[in-house]
């Protein structure tokens, strides 16, 4: 019986998360469905107006008020139809525009865990086609569902005055389709919900291959690339063909079932006409209520239909904003460089112990991390790929939580600090250094908007951005495309330090910063980081000699632990880790950089 429970809440869950998102327009959508149902239930009169014509016709009388009120039914039931849906349609796209709104929002405001385990492609269809099917649901679905069992019960009613013992021949062969109906609504939903993942697969391949288009190229695999696509695009097809041939099959059932009921009511009424219990024009109204029939059956299956399909996007959608959300909201604001940042000192960082896994297959990333970084200075966090460094970054952003061990930026434990505040106080330059779509100076001043054009123009020096600004048809307002694929790799690198340099950081993380730049340009950004490490607080991966040599401390990592800490010096007599990498990668790093 819990388990019965259970199962009756999970399927009433998202039509209860439908009705929530309908309630701040329940007026709207209230008036446009009785505007709707008022003008389809113009329909109903005309059967009984065609009687009246038909027994004017017979007895000799003027047909002409009769044909008159059919007339202006007709218009009438037009005219509310049409501004019923008008509303109906209006406040579908307010619905969808809310959903939509809500739905990015959390979704930027997500951990960075829930959406590692996520896919842009699945992401942007739940934000885009999910929503949309809202409308179609608000605007016609539900309607038509409610619409239809209103018309089928005041057809019904008109029927039972026109002839009770047709309406009961009739019921019994409607009964049999609602039995094949009921049978069917759960397959049609079920198709729906797989046929919406199937949709969001295919996006999420093709959103991959999108976003590593040269690397596609370059490798020659548009063709594999292509047949993985193609096989979501046939399983999206299959499960769409799916719930075609569920559709079809519910609107075959309504179709026989009004087919069979005309056939039953002409045998049965025909007989009943001959025996003079029943009148000829009684016999005609009553067969066009049967035609009617099929208007409302098939409002009601389509609508039916439509609902399942909203109900799994709502469900997906539900998905999204169920998902743990990060504690707090970042500052709508950022302070203004050059201002209130300036003023406050550097923020010293401590390790104790800390232990941390990604909570995935892969083995724990920091096994009992310990080190410090006193405010101000320059530390380097050297070792093998996979040692954890990149990860050290990750936790002081906040993007994961440790398993243990302290961590504390400021002498504060992180988990202590607003999330809005921590994050103002840092600024992070990643490996990738990633450029958003949209004009250069639209990328330097992304974190630090309220930074004056004197306070640009200094980091666009700093960082040797000037020969780029100057080179670019129309300088720092030049687009430089998705993802800055205009831009060189170096250049992308200098933008991001660049950025960094405007939100005057308290907490300075810089990520293999100079990976991509030439000799000369690395040199001066390497000043630049000692010059940054006297105000401010920079702690910096690196496997370059010439970055770690100037570090005023280095922390040696390896496999999740720190196995030594000190100066170039120290760690080259005392660390066999450290002084194998000094002599190969760094070394060759050093070379690189002097020739």
């Amino acid at each position: 019986m819990a388990g019965e429970a259970a199962a009756a809440r999970g399927a009433s869950r998202p039509l209860t998360l439908l009705l929530s998102r309908t309630r701040p327009h329940w007026k709207l959508l209230l008036c446009g469905g009785l505007l709707s149902l008022a003008g389809s239930g113009a329909g109903l009169v005309m059967p009984m107006t065609a009687k009246y014509a038909v027994d004017a016709f017979g007895s000799g009388r003027s047909t002409t008020g009769p044909l008159v009120v059919l007339t202006a039914v007709v218009i009438v039931g037009a005219l509310l139809a049409a501004a019923g849906r008008y509303l109906l349609a209006r406040t579908g796209e307010a619905v969808v525009l809310r959903a939509r709104r809500r739905l990015v929002d959390r979704m930027l405001r997500l951990k960075v865990a829930s959406v590692d385990r996520l896919t842009p492609g699945d992401l942007l269809s739940r934000a885009t086609g999910d929503t949309t099917l809202l409308h179609t649901v608000l605007s016609r679905s539900v309607v038509e569902a409610v619409g239809g069992v209103l018309m089928l019960v005041g057809t019904v009613v008109l029927m039972a005055v026109v002839d009770a013992l047709l309406l009961g021949v009739t019921v019994l062969v409607l009964l049999l389709s609602a039995g094949v109906l009921a049978l069917l609504m759960p397959r049609i939903q079920r198709a729906q919900l797989q046929a919406q993942e199937a949709v969001g697969e295919m996006g999420s391949l093709l959103d991959r291959s999108l976003q590593a288009f040269r690397t596609v190229k370059a490798s020659g695999i548009e063709d594999r690339e292509a047949a993985g696509i193609g096989a979501a695009a046939r399983t999206a097809h299959d499960r769409g063909i799916a719930v075609a041939r569920w559709t079809s099959a519910s609107e075959v059932a309504m179709f026989l079932a009004t087919q069979l009921a005309f056939l039953a009511v002409l045998g049965v009424g025909g007989a009943r006409v001959v025996s003079g219990a029943m009148e000829v024009s009684s016999l005609i109204a009553f067969l066009l209520y049967v035609f009617g029939l099929m208007g409302p059956l098939s409002q009601l299956t389509d609508g039916w239909t439509g609902l399942q399909t909203g109900l799994a996007a709502v469900r997906r959608i539900d998905e999204v904003e169920t998902l743990p959300g990060e504690g707090g909201r970042g500052p709508a604001d950022p302070p203004a460089p050059g201002r209130a940042s300036q003023h406050l000192p550097p923020l010293g960082v401590r390790f104790e112990d800390v232990v941390f896994g990604y909570g995935d297959s892969r083995s724990p990333a920091h096994h009992g991390v310990t080190f410090a970084a006193p405010p101000g200075g320059l530390t380097a966090l050297v070792g093998p790929s996979g040692a954890g460094k990149t990860t050290v970054f990750a936790l002081l952003e906040r993007f994961y939580d440790h398993d243990a061990g302290t961590l504390t930026v400021g002498g504060r434990d992180i988990r202590d600090w607003p999330l809005a505040d921590l994050r103002a106080a840092l600024a992070y330059v990643e490996q990738d250094a990633p450029v958003l779509a949209g004009t250069l100076r639209d990328n330097l001043l992304l974190a630090a908007p309220a930074a004056t054009p004197g306070e640009l123009a200094h980091a666009v020096t700093r960082t040797r951005l000037d020969d780029l600004v100057a080179r670019l048809p129309e300088g720092l307002d030049t687009q430089v495309g998705h993802r800055g694929v205009t831009l060189s790799g170096g250049e992308r690198q200098r933008i991001a330090l660049a950025r960094a340099l405007l939100r005057k950081p308290r907490l300075l993380l810089l990520d293999e910063v100079t990976s991509q730049l030439d000799a000369v340009n690395e040199e001066r950004l390497r000043e630049v980081i000692v010059e940054l490490a006297a105000d401010t607080t920079v702690l910096v991966i690196a496997h370059r000699l010439s970055t770690v040599v100037r570090a005023d401390r280095i922390v040696v990592m390896e496999a999740g632990r720190v196995r030594a800490r000190g100066t170039h010096d120290e760690l080259v007599r005392t660390d066999a880790l450290y002084a194998e990498l000094a002599a190969t990668q760094f070394a060759t790093g050093e070379k690189i950089a002097v020739g």
